[in-house]
């Protein structure tokens, strides 16, 4: 594994001499861990892993132990099974100045293979120049042959480029190279039929299509199959409303990652697929909070922004071709 730890030390992170370098993991997950820290302590770094106790669920807060330690780093890796992506933790962090790498359900073959293996400098003058598309757009409609039709206002919110690269304070999950946006509250209408993946709560590729009826920025209704039942009861158990938040528009945009597998960081960045966040916002430059946040992927999307179109089934439109140069 320990081409791939070179590659997020150096490449995803540019880890410095000196620099105060935190790897958070737990149990399942510590092997990516010690490889990480090995390759950081020959960076010269100063380097400190904490195994943390096991989270219930995506996007759970870590124990305050872990936030401390969290918020007094420069660079932060979370090769976790849970995700803390979207936790007031990471966001505490990344406002202290912290490049913060989520690692969330890495595997080690991950380590050795595939989407991590792609050239993420190459793929950042894309990734940069779709985020601020969105930056300048105040619509995005989507649909896809399943049946998805949503809307979504975007005016005023700051579009997110997720390259895999961090040379300032910031956070990236890697390697799933997207550009994102938060939807303004209360926008988002239509259709959202995930047929894809919803890699997280150990659902991963669908059985079968996920249909959600979203109005006033927020999931009315679920329906589909046993998986869809197992995302309602889940959801319901939060006791919480703002966990049916449309929380993020993203297009995934990895060349390496080529195929749906259920593992959250290569699902999340398969080239031209887009995925619906639902839940927590805060993070992504929105204002809703909630106790947990997920994804849901759909397959050849068609994308427009106002209306220019970005993707056209999956593949960049040619009105986007200039985005590559």
């Amino acid at each position: 594994m320990k081409s791939g730890a070179e590659i997020l030390i150096h490449d995803c992170a540019s880890v410095r001499r000196g620099e105060a370098v935190l790897i958070v993991t737990d149990a399942e997950r510590r092997p990516i861990g010690s490889v990480l820290r090995e390759v950081a302590d020959e960076a010269g770094a100063e380097v400190t892993m904490v195994v943390s106790p096991p989270r219930g669920i995506d996007n759970e807060e870590p124990v305050p132990m872990v936030a401390a330690a969290m918020r007094s780093a420069q660079v932060i890796f979370m090769p976790v099974s849970h995700s803390l992506a979207h936790t007031r933790a990471t966001r505490d962090a990344i406002a202290s100045g912290a490049r913060v790498l989520s690692m969330a359900a890495f595997t080690e073959d991950q380590m050795r293979a595939g989407g991590l293996f792609a050239d993420f400098r190459e793929r950042k003058p894309v990734c940069d120049a779709i985020a601020a598309r969105m930056n300048d757009a105040r619509l995005i409609r989507v649909t896809n042959p399943a049946g998805t039709d949503l809307t979504l206002s975007i005016e005023g919110r700051p579009g997110n480029s997720h390259s895999c690269v961090l040379d300032g304070p910031g956070f990236t999950a890697v390697p799933n190279i997207e550009a994102n946006i938060a939807p303004n509250e209360g926008s988002a209408e239509g259709i959202l039929v995930a047929d894809g993946s919803i890699p997280y709560y150990g659902i991963g590729v669908l059985d079968e299509p996920i249909r959600f009826e979203i109005s006033a920025g927020a999931v009315r209704f679920i329906e589909g199959s046993k998986q869809a039942d197992f995302i309602s009861q889940l959801l319901a158990s939060q006791n919480d409303p703002n966990v049916y938040n449309i929380a993020q528009f993203a297009i995934g945009l990895n060349p390496m990652c080529t195929e749906l597998n259920g593992v959250m960081l290569n699902d999340e960045g398969v080239n031209g697929t887009i995925h619906i966040g639902i839940g927590t916002s805060a993070n992504l430059g929105g204002e809703i909070r909630a106790t947990t946040h997920f994804d849901a992927i759909i397959r050849q999307p068609s994308v427009w922004l106002d209306d220019e179109p970005i993707l056209q089934a999956g593949e960049l439109a040619a009105e986007a071709e200039k985005l590559e140069g």
